[in-house]
């Protein structure tokens, strides 16, 4: 389970977080959602520990990790997955689903992994991950990479960004799996309706604060009443796939 109890990080007179206090439970599956700005990319890169917060706790099974670093929050159990995949030049997705899994993949493995992403392990796995793959491939390899580490936390942080339809279902799929295969727990940032309907709590983040917090059944019908009030139109994205 991960705690994070009253968060701050950011310049003195308008912090990016403010206050910020979160459980995410094991087995369960928190979405963070909210306009472009709020602070949710920000509240994820402290949970993976690429920055530190001003103040405030951050406890994993009840140890608190705030001075670990990325290595080490990985190595007990955090996985991360960025909104933009980073590019390795010289490093083949093998090499990178070895790093992640931290033991050596057969064709077999890797195969099995890729293909919860949608792609062929034959055709990839001696690629560079570099600028020769399209942003959707570079996405789907690193979503393979989280799903190679046997977390106790996968963050995703928007996973749907350069997805196309079909791999989009068979990301809902994946979610899915995690929570039913694991004991870990899944925290993903997203506008998209399709993800928000398969979380078990939905946190609002507006203005470095939560906003709004609670079941899928409490806080999704008032989204979808605020967006399509505001603009006409459902959540983001909730057209294209469905």
């Amino acid at each position: 389970m991960l705690v994070l109890n009253d968060i701050c990080w950011g310049v003195p007179d308008k912090p990016v977080l403010n206050h910020i206090s979160l459980t995410i439970p094991d087995r369960k599956c928190v979405v963070l959602t909210g306009p472009n700005g709020g602070g949710k990319t920000s509240l994820a890169k402290l949970i993976a520990g690429i920055t530190q917060p001003d103040s405030g706790k951050i406890l994993l099974d009840g140890r608190v990790i705030n001075k670990m670093s990325v290595t080490d929050r990985a190595k007990n159990g955090i996985a991360y997955a960025f909104q933009q995949p980073v590019r390795f030049k010289g490093i083949t997705v093998r090499d990178l689903m070895e790093l992640a899994s931290g033991e050596q993949m057969d064709e077999d493995a890797l195969c099995a992994t890729l293909s919860r992403v949608g792609l062929c392990a034959k055709e990839y796995i001696d690629r560079e991950v570099s600028a020769g793959l399209s942003g959707g491939e570079s996405k789907r390899i690193e979503i393979a990479t989280v799903l190679a580490r046997r977390a106790r936390l996968y963050v995703f942080d928007e996973p749907e960004a350069g997805i196309d339809l079909w791999s989009f279902q068979k990301l809902i799929d994946v979610f899915q799996d995690l929570l039913r295969e694991t004991d870990g727990s899944l925290l993903i940032i997203s506008h998209q309706r399709r993800i928000l309907e398969i979380a078990d709590e939905i946190v609002v983040i507006a203005d470095g604060q939560v906003s709004a917090q609670g079941s899928r059944e409490e806080i999704l019908p008032r989204l979808l009443g605020d967006t399509e009030k505001a603009c006409g139109c459902p959540l983001e994205g909730a057209h294209q796939y469905e």
